[in-house]
């Protein structure tokens, strides 16, 4: 079966087509940095007017590149929380509005559980359970993952989440939006030693994160450079790496401790600050030296993507978790949405 996926989540929009049997056909997405960054950061009524505008266009273009119609789409997903709520309701109309004209069932889907299993998209594909890091915007949770729809929470941030850590410290140092890759950029130009940032909790013996703290020490050690005339190119770069550093350790050190506590063997990573080099590579050392394997989604799929949400229907699918007979087309959205109630 084909699944046509829309995710519309935030500031990106996305459409996919998935099959069942072999895997992600095309993909297509549209981000809204550009028209954010003016504003340093996520205006919920201009992205959902931009989601309104690129939806049709992108399926269009899916449709083309996979030399499908829409006649040979077998179900639609959508994106149904969590997220910005006018934002959701654009995909989630568009999504039920071509359901309800095919005559297919329409499936609402978890932006988390989109994020969770999109590793598997990946080769070679993690097999059940793993342990999975989803560090995803204001999500920072590590999770036993049994099969598709088996979820179990092991822990989660306290407050801020490492993304969220990333884009506030960026906006410290005035790099502008988005902030992570900005950060991530500068702190390749300074040393992560030259500056003693703390490691919250990383000795809490919880696989609980809390990320607020780091940032109000970087703002202290700013107050402190500010009484020079200007903060020093060399300065910020340093706080950068020292920055990228704690909050790489931390994640790190919490992923190996939940391997530890379930005897699992493979780590999935993913979400947006999954793309982060410096925590693909210590992960994959830290890993090695116990014999397990970490998996991430590619590059491309790390930021929100249809093809994530398309897929998560798609395996749904497949486990019979999904009640193809069901033509009701009334919906709603979850702006916040627990992923362990699904």
């Amino acid at each position: 079966m084909i699944v046509l996926g829309f995710e519309s989540s935030c500031d990106e929009t996305g459409v996919a087509l998935v099959c069942t049997e072999q895997g992600l056909l095309a993909h297509a997405l549209h981000t809204q940095v550009a028209m954010h960054a003016a504003y340093g950061g996520v205006v919920p009524e201009l992205a959902s007017r931009d989601h309104v505008r690129r939806v049709i266009p992108l399926t269009r273009a899916v449709l083309a590149e996979a030399g499908l119609s829409l006649q040979d789409v077998g179900a639609v997903a959508y994106t149904a929380g969590p997220g910005l709520a006018g934002a959701l309701l654009v995909g989630a109309s568009v999504a039920q509005s071509l359901a309800w004209s095919l005559n297919l069932p329409a499936i609402a889907i978890h932006h988390l559980e989109g994020h969770l299993l999109s590793p598997r998209l990946a080769d070679p594909c993690p097999e059940f359970p793993f342990v999975a890091l989803l560090v995803s915007g204001g999500h920072t949770q590590l999770m036993r993952v049994d099969d598709v729809g088996q979820y179990s929470l092991l822990g989660e941030t306290m407050d801020d989440a490492a993304g969220e850590a990333f884009d506030k410290t960026a906006k410290l140092l005035g790099l502008g939006y988005p902030g992570g890759p900005a950060l991530a950029r500068l702190a390749e130009q300074g040393n992560a030693q030259a500056i003693q940032l703390p490691r919250p909790m990383l000795h809490s013996g919880s696989l609980d994160f809390s990320f607020s703290g780091l940032k109000t020490a970087v703002l202290t050690r700013l107050k402190t450079a500010q009484a020079q005339p200007r903060v020093s190119d060399t300065l910020a770069a340093d706080l950068a790496a020292a920055t990228q550093e704690a909050i790489v350790d931390v994640l790190v050190a919490k992923s190996v401790s939940a391997l530890d506590q379930t005897g699992l063997k493979r780590l999935v990573v993913a979400g947006g600050v999954g793309a982060n080099q410096l925590l693909r590579s210590k992960l994959a050392l830290a890993l090695n030296k116990r014999r397990a394997e970490a998996f991430f989604p590619p590059l491309e799929l790390c930021t929100d993507n249809g093809a994530m949400i398309a897929f998560a229907a798609a395996q749904r699918i497949s486990r019979g978790l999904v009640d193809l007979t069901d033509q009701q087309h009334g919906f709603d959205v979850r702006p916040r949405w627990d992923l362990a109630t699904i």
